[in-house]
């Protein structure tokens, strides 16, 4: 299945393995790029000192082994908040990374950075206003991050924020993310005009993610109405499964926090220790037996039944997507 995502990336299926904070690993990744897509990791869940780029060094002799078209990617958090940004920017320079995608703040550096080599940037966007700015610095696309999506969600439907990204920047590639989890989702934002989709919380249910079973079991439970938004993890609205946990912290900063978010002079470093403390918090909460459970989610929780390994469900939405063709057609018809 070729689309200008295929073709841009060199890969065989028109599927990004989303960045997931603390979820996403060496053995999900490389299960990815043998299986024909790309597959991606935040750079912060690896911040002790050498572990960013003794994984970036496996990876690149990974790909190029390959006997398949597949490759890596590496998300990062381009706040000012982000204490490891500048640094970790300029080791994926230096392995020479094949794609970024850029989250919550400018990506300039990064676009630079990357072109200067021949390396890609997708920016994450949730709005036309957003999209223009990283349109103006010259990304090579979007994630249009929409409604239903894990992590920081969008407030718009896939259906209307793909559409007028199109309409506005014709020349841009446009991926979508938010509530696909299976073959029929693929196609339907293939229609919609997407190049390839961006899919993340169905890839937490796998074998080769390194979270707990009650975490993967969580989401094969869960339904869409169990997703709510919350603001203690980063400050940003943050998409996670209502657990216990979550219900007894409450999903609003009180109004102390958010005076200390909007002033001038403590707003940096107080969204930076939200940041912190909220990181601290999913870290203990994917360890076997915390009880201070906050899993992040996506609405497609709904569509998810089993867990199983990286490489049977990327064959199960090859197959999905190919059957859900077929049966268009055949309606069409």
């Amino acid at each position: 299945m070729q689309t200008q995502l295929t073709s841009s990336l060199n890969i065989e299926f028109p599927l990004i393995m989303a960045p997931m904070f603390l979820v996403s690993n060496k053995a999900m990744v490389v299960a990815g790029m043998q299986n024909g897509i790309a597959a991606t990791f935040p750079s912060l869940n690896y911040r002790n000192e050498g572990e960013l780029e003794m994984l970036l060094d496996e990876l690149n002799e990974e790909k190029s082994k390959l006997s398949v078209k597949g490759t890596y990617g590496i998300n990062l958090i381009v706040q000012k908040t982000n204490p490891l940004y500048e640094k970790h920017l300029k080791i994926c320079v230096e392995k020479k990374v094949p794609f970024y995608i850029t989250s919550l703040g400018n990506p300039k550096q990064v676009i630079e950075q990357a072109h200067s080599y021949g390396g890609k940037v997708f920016c994450d966007v949730t709005n036309i206003e957003h999209a223009q700015k990283c349109y103006d610095l010259g990304c090579d696309g979007f994630i249009a991050v929409g409604q239903g999506a894990g992590g920081h969600a969008g407030p718009n439907t896939l259906q209307v924020l793909i559409s007028s990204l199109h309409h506005h920047f014709p020349d841009k590639m446009v991926i979508a993310a938010g509530g696909i989890a299976n073959g029929e989702g693929i196609l339907s934002m293939l229609a919609l005009g997407a190049a390839g989709v961006s899919m993340g919380t169905r890839f937490i249910a796998t074998q080769e993610a390194g979270v707990s079973d009650a975490y993967k079991k969580a989401i094969v439970d869960s339904k869409m109405n169990d997703i709510v938004l919350t603001e203690k993890i980063s400050g940003t609205p943050c998409t996670i499964i209502n657990t216990p946990f979550a219900k007894k912290i409450g999903y609003k900063q009180n109004w102390f926090e958010r005076m200390l978010s909007n002033n001038s002079t403590t707003k940096k470093y107080f969204k930076m220790w939200v940041q912190l403390s909220g990181m601290k918090k999913l870290e203990q909460s994917v360890k076997p037996g915390n009880y201070q459970t906050l899993w992040c989610a996506g609405q497609s929780v709904e569509l998810i039944g089993d867990i199983k390994s990286v490489k049977e469900i990327i064959d199960r939405l090859k197959t999905e997507t190919t059957k859900a063709f077929e049966n268009l057609k055949s309606v069409v018809a």
